[in-house]
């Protein structure tokens, strides 16, 4: 990991195993969401959860929340429990569920300690945006029921679910309440409008996503609403008195202008926040069973550490 001039060079190459969790994780790039691929796309994120989950020492109890599916991760052995960690995942709002979203609330937990939140918000195009949103804010009311301070809480997201954290904190501020003690982003999507220059220029690099893919779950999502409006595209918010933020990401990746602004734009606010860039590393790679997976949770966890 290393921040410095980009060099563009190939893509890394994966081995079998890598290609399979690969297939298992990536959409794809489909020029439209028909319900053939999506139902192809959940069902397999849901082995991939249930496959390669690090549920060793861990319990996953499944709960609802009103209509809304939901599971605490934590671990069995004693711990504390003053704090707690809430969890967006990704999947390009039309995918992605409960099952899937064990794999990186099981790293969160192990790296952190802390009890990890999950939740399977509605998704697109059968429930397109404010859904996923109302959603998160249904599981961030159940948290400050269960008696927890906004402060004690972490927000974490990857990729959509990234952008969905970072749309949950515009929204409780809008509504004058508290934001969460910090945010961990992997791959954030901060842009809807693709106008970051990554899209281009790392295309051929990234092993993961595609410009198409971006543009048809965006339609799925927000079918005739303005990619850049705040709403959608948090880069393009405000970004005063938000909590101390962790971004990492990929150097291969189309997404990478999304987090370099972010984490730009974040400090024009005064925000206190840290951008990881990770050489060789494509979208979400903190989900693979790789090296630098392993050392970007524990820089996470020193983050929170250092921060709350």
């Amino acid at each position: 990991m290393k921040k410095g001039s980009f060099r563009k060079k190939p893509a890394p190459q994966l081995d079998p195993a890598m290609r399979f969790l690969k297939a298992l994780h990536s959409a794809g790039a489909p020029s439209e969401m028909s319900t053939e691929e999506l139902e192809k796309q959940r069902r397999s994120q849901e082995i991939l959860g249930n496959l390669t989950a690090p549920m060793s020492g861990l319990r996953w109890d499944e709960f609802e929340i009103g209509p809304l599916p939901a599971a605490w991760m934590g671990l069995e052995r004693p711990h504390r429990r003053r704090r707690a960690l809430l969890y967006c995942h990704g999947g390009g709002y039309t995918s992605g569920n409960l099952g899937y979203s064990k794999v990186l609330a099981s790293k969160l937990t192990h790296a952190t300690g802390l009890d990890v939140l999950s939740f399977e918000y509605r998704l697109a195009p059968e429930h397109p945006y404010p859904a996923a949103l109302e959603d998160a804010e249904r599981a961030w009311d159940y948290l400050m029921h269960q008696g927890y301070g906004a402060r004690d809480l972490v927000l974490a997201g990857d990729s959509a679910g990234g952008n969905l954290a970072l749309c949950l904190c515009m929204e409780l501020r809008r509504q004058g309440r508290m934001l969460p003690g910090a945010l961990l982003l992997m791959s954030p999507w901060t842009d809807m409008s693709a106008s970051g220059a990554s899209y281009t220029e790392r295309a051929e690099m990234d092993p993961m996503l595609t410009l198409e893919y971006i543009h048809a779950v965006r339609e799925a999502y927000a079918p005739g609403l303005d990619p850049g409006s705040s709403r959608l595209s948090p880069l393009f918010g405000d970004f005063a008195c938000f909590p101390p933020t962790l971004i990492q990401v990929g150097s291969h990746e189309i997404l990478y202008s999304d987090s370099e602004r972010l984490c730009a734009r974040m400090k024009e606010a005064g925000v206190p926040c840290r951008l990881e860039v990770w050489e060789d590393m494509w979208h979400v790679f903190q989900i693979f069973p790789v090296k630098k997976a392993s050392q970007a949770m524990e820089n996470m966890a020193q983050f929170l550490l250092e921060e709350l």
